[in-house]
């Protein structure tokens, strides 16, 4: 049976944007996260070829209009202009999939983007620490403990103790539901990048202590509410929201430089590496689909490498008792 030919106003950029977007929601699965940047993406490439009066005939967004696209977002960071790129490739392979366009024009273009090589912020384990105990401090100052204000800072711990036990991303530990948390064996299940699911165990009991004491608080709420993180209107508890607490409480804890979630992550993966965990259980516990991605924590902390070269180093054993440099 052949296809019903498409009419020309199926053709046009914003109808297809529209079935793509379908397409990722409803048969690929795609996080909310993921659907969100690739609306913004296309989105701006619709206004860009609008501003220029091109056609919006999808047979007629060639190779030199996206190049004038790509000329046109060139001054935005390198991972910025890569995501949007992803994002106008997964749609032409669904366009050419469809077979809604029989030529795809990223076939015949080369694009190449170098990014920067940044090794990641990560904390020492003594400003994980003063983190953490303030966020402890704040919760015993607060006398009334019926009072929401305790329960907030109750949460605040169980929040800074999940993401140092875990590394889990804050994309994650927002979206983490009640029922994918066991206390009663210490493990949590996660959804990750690609609606991956990891188990991850939770073996500390001061963790374990303060995630029970949450749930107790919060128990009632949670029956209104999907996550198990929730705020004062029993919504889920957002990732700025958590970006923001983690901020104030590292500011608070008088650590000068800016803490995120992410640095938290950063921190976990370094401090088990400095304790010689093996890096496949790293890239597990991290939710990596590639060792690659973990492997840039090998190079993260020099004080370490000191350690290792001064205490290790083979050049140790070679003494020599007749010849000096020193006269």
């Amino acid at each position: 049976m052949e296809n019903t030919p498409l009419a020309n106003s199926d053709l046009i950029l914003s109808k297809l944007n529209s079935d793509f977007i379908s397409y990722c929601k409803y048969e690929k699965n795609l996080s909310e996260k993921t659907i969100k940047s690739y609306t913004i993406d296309l989105k701006q490439l619709i206004g860009f070829i609008a501003e220029n009066d091109y056609s919006m005939y999808i047979d007629d967004i060639d190779k030199k209009v996206l190049k004038e696209y790509l000329q046109k977002i060139s001054y935005l960071k390198p991972k910025t202009v890569k995501r949007k790129i992803a994002t106008i490739k997964a749609l032409y392979n669904f366009l050419e999939f469809e077979e809604i366009i029989s030529v795809n024009p990223f076939r015949k273009m080369k694009i190449q983007i170098k990014e920067p090589r940044t090794l990641p912020k990560v904390m020492s384990i003594d400003e994980v620490g003063k983190i953490i105990k303030y966020a402890y401090k704040e919760m015993h100052q607060e006398k009334m403990k019926k009072t929401y204000g305790y329960a907030q800072r109750v949460r605040n711990v169980a929040v800074v103790e999940l993401l140092f036990a875990t590394g889990i991303r804050v994309s994650e530990l927002s979206t983490l539901k009640e029922e994918n948390i066991e206390l009663n064996i210490g493990l949590i299940k996660v959804r990750g990048k690609g609606d991956k699911e990891r188990v991850i165990q939770i073996c500390n009991k001061e963790t374990l202590t303060a995630l029970n004491e949450y749930l107790k608080i919060f128990r009632d709420k949670l029956y209104q509410s999907a996550y198990f993180f929730i705020n004062r209107f029993n919504k889920r508890l957002s990732e700025q929201s958590i970006r923001f607490l983690v901020k104030s409480l590292a500011k608070k804890a008088g650590i000068k430089r800016t803490i995120t979630p992410h640095v938290f992550r950063h921190s976990f993966a370094t401090l088990l590496l400095e304790e010689d965990v093996d890096i496949k259980y790293i890239q597990h516990l991290l939710g990596h689909s590639s060792i690659m991605t973990t492997q840039i924590y090998t190079h993260v902390n020099n004080e370490k490498q000191k350690q290792i070269l001064s205490k290790k180093h083979p050049r140790k054993n070679i003494i020599i008792n007749d010849i000096s440099l020193v006269t």
